[in-house]
């Protein structure tokens, strides 16, 4: 029977998921930063709680018994109802407003994905987010329009945390053969785009006849173009539409410079909101 002096603890639950999740008593050390011998004691106590074995040892790490099948489905339950529980209490805490800019490319992809947990989280946060491309975002962040921004930027000129870099590609129909075209239809972005100037400069350089066939302000209006297959264009390698692929040196297209992508923050902002949704924007890119 379980006593108020032997009821289960949270941190004996946990290094029991951990076990379960990575197969082995050596792994879950890595995990809840304890030694493989305190792992095995906090396993014992555990045992000695439920009256029960709750692993079977093996050649190659450990698998649950019946009764080890039973505490892990409640044992999930615990702890999500436990971080559940903390997070609530804390981000009462968390207030204010966070201001965000991030490039059109990634407003349908990576956005989502970061407003999704950051909402989950941080309820009492009010987000404001500019959705367009970056080239003007440093200058909202100086004149305190923005607290934050992804950034393409060139190799070099970079500021803030790089998050990835984007190899920058030609990119063509699948269904079409517009790269076949003389003179080669271009989609270009508007004037100021590191994209435009890199694709007008090889062009140049390897003295093939072109035409601006289409030009917008918008990733979408580009990709679109290219999709069609009105243009051939110069696109982020992770912004290539399904339905397009790159051109390669052997079909005619020289290697082109790539970005990277960084994060940056006004300076001098004290802010915990700030500070957080900057975290859910790097979690985000990386995953």
């Amino acid at each position: 029977m379980v006593t108020m002096e032997t009821r289960l603890d949270s941190e004996l639950l946990r290094t029991f998921v951990a076990i379960v999740e990575t197969g082995s008593f050596t792994r879950a050390s890595e995990v809840v930063c304890r030694t493989q011998s305190a792992i095995s004691m906090q396993i014992k106590r555990l045992e000695e709680i439920v009256g029960q074995a709750l692993f079977m040892r093996k050649a190659r790490g450990v698998s649950l018994t019946s009764a080890g099948e039973t505490l892990l489905e409640s044992a999930h339950r615990i702890l999500k109802l436990l971080d559940k529980a903390e997070k609530s209490l804390n981000n009462k805490r968390i207030e204010g407003i966070v201001r965000v800019g991030i490039p059109e490319e990634y407003g349908s992809t990576v956005l989502p994905n970061v407003l999704a947990g950051f909402s989950e989280n941080f309820s009492n946060v009010q987000v404001s987010v500019r959705c367009e491309q970056s080239e003007n975002f440093p200058l909202y962040i100086d004149r305190g329009g923005l607290d934050l921004a992804v950034v393409v930027s060139d190799p070099g000129d970079e500021q803030g945390e790089i998050l990835f870099h984007d190899q920058t590609v030609w990119a063509t129909s699948k269904r079409h053969f517009t790269h076949e075209e003389n003179p080669l239809p271009l989609a270009v972005f508007e004037r100021g785009c590191l994209w435009r100037a890199w694709a007008l400069k090889a062009m140049d350089q390897i003295a093939r006849s072109y035409r601006i066939a289409y030009s917008s302000a918008s990733v979408a209006g580009i990709q679109a173009a290219v999709l069609s297959g009105l243009a051939v264009a110069v696109l982020g390698q992770s912004t290539l539409p399904i339905g397009t692929r790159s051109l390669t040196r052997d079909e005619g297209f020289p290697r082109l410079p790539g970005v990277n992508i960084t994060l940056q923050k006004r300076a001098g902002l004290q802010s915990e909101a700030v500070e957080c949704m900057a975290l859910a924007i790097v979690n985000a890119f990386q995953a």
